[in-house]
């Protein structure tokens, strides 16, 4: 029997907030010490291992801790690099791992053609792994597209192709503007497909394997937050089949709250809010409150949310998302919604069509990839001539300079 962990999207350090960021870090440490518990084989780690390419400092040294408890263990770790561990540079933290014995990168592209990882589990079984890795604004897709996979599709054996990107037959609706692959691109006669990079808990069959999402090790905004409470993922054990077994983790548990804020004032909506505060426990509980609507008069800041969050002193962590609120006098105007990356994407489109003077044409994926060049922060210690050299190195390239 072959046994093995399939971790994804851990974003190591995604969170601002330093409560929710610690829970980030103490949900890769269960899904490690869980796997070790379970005594499996090896660890796949399907993408974005950290939420940055360069992370900070303290969170290498703690996941590096973890990931030297598993090698003491005699487990090994397999991993293909995710958009967020992707540097237009070329240069990632996961370098650094492997380079220290930590992991093993089973992305091993050479002229079109990926390279077998070959790896024997403790009761003598061969396993043979290869993937691809993740890109910003979906740039894997060229990869697959130019991938020679009638090598891998030949290979006899027990084999498991590891990916971070989205496959257009398993995203869900809200999903479906998202740049996929379609799934005949992957290539076939694999027995595990472990995906990462799409936030869902997904499993189909592909052939006579099986392709999964496990979902994130822990939900990375509000609204993961909201739908699935908490982070998991697989352990898989096979003999003649694949038997997958789901493992939550759930470090806290969560309440959410919703209030539907049409026509209503903002006392309303204040009384409204201390009796469902009043009836719930909210003791070390993880809380979002969303709030939405026209109000019939006033403005959102009307609500005394001071007062509010004082009496939700007691929970682990409060979450607020007013986005949608909206004064009466304002609820005719265009208000531009979504995730900063949503609005980014809607503005290039419809502006992009209008230049034709640009040098590199009006390319949606370019423009997407050099807004990612630019969106670094300065890593804690870091010299500002240093951040700034760092950003040259990666934009200069891509503009061809």
């Amino acid at each position: 029997m072959i046994k093995f962990s399939h971790l994804a999207d851990c974003h190591i350090g995604s969170w601002r907030e330093e409560k929710l960021k610690e829970l980030s870090m103490k949900a890769f440490e269960s899904a490690i010490n869980t796997s070790i518990e379970e005594d499996v084989d090896f660890i796949l780690i399907a993408g974005d291992l950290f939420d940055y390419a360069i992370p900070n400092i303290d969170l290498i040294k703690e996941a590096t801790g973890l990931l030297k408890k598993i090698k003491d263990k005699n487990i090994s770790t397999f991993i293909v690099p995710g958009s967020h561990d992707f540097s237009v540079s070329g240069k990632t933290m996961i370098d650094v791992l492997e380079k220290a014995g930590l992991v093993e990168n089973v992305v091993k592209l050479k002229n079109n053609e990926l390279e077998i990882t070959l790896h024997k589990t403790k009761n003598g079984k061969e396993v043979k792994l290869a993937g691809l890795h993740g890109k910003k604004s979906g740039l894997e897709l060229y990869d697959y597209v130019s991938l020679n996979k009638n090598p891998l599709e030949q290979e006899e054996g027990f084999k498991i192709f590891m990916f971070h990107t989205t496959i257009n037959e398993l995203k869900p609706r809200n999903l479906e503007k998202v740049q996929g692959i379609d799934v005949k691109i992957l290539p076939k006669n694999f027995h595990y497909y472990a995906g990462g990079h799409i936030h869902i808990v997904k499993q189909d069959k592909y052939g006579n394997g099986t392709i999964t999402y496990p979902g994130p090790l822990f939900p990375t905004n509000f609204q993961e937050i909201e739908e699935l409470n908490h982070g998991s993922f697989y352990i898989i054990n096979f003999d003649k089949d694949i038997e997958i077994k789901r493992i939550p983790i759930k470090l806290k548990d969560v309440i959410s709250i919703n209030i539907n804020s049409q026509d209503k004032k903002p006392e309303d909506i204040e009384n409204e809010l201390y009796e469902i505060i009043k009836n719930h426990d909210i003791k070390d509980k993880i809380i979002t409150l969303r709030i939405e609507g026209v109000l019939s008069s006033g403005k959102p800041s009307d609500i005394n949310f001071p007062n509010i969050m004082k009496n939700l002193s007691d929970a682990f962590f409060v979450l607020k998302n007013t986005n949608k609120l909206f004064a009466r006098e304002l609820s005719d105007m265009k208000i531009e919604t979504g995730s900063i990356e949503q609005i980014e994407e809607k503005l290039i489109i419809e502006n992009i069509k209008e230049e034709t003077d640009f040098k590199f044409g009006n390319d949606e994926n370019f423009i997407a990839t050099i807004i990612e060049a630019l969106n670094k922060e300065k890593i804690e210690g870091e010299r500002n001539i240093d951040f700034e050299n760092r950003l040259i190195k990666e934009l200069f390239p891509l503009l061809e300079i």
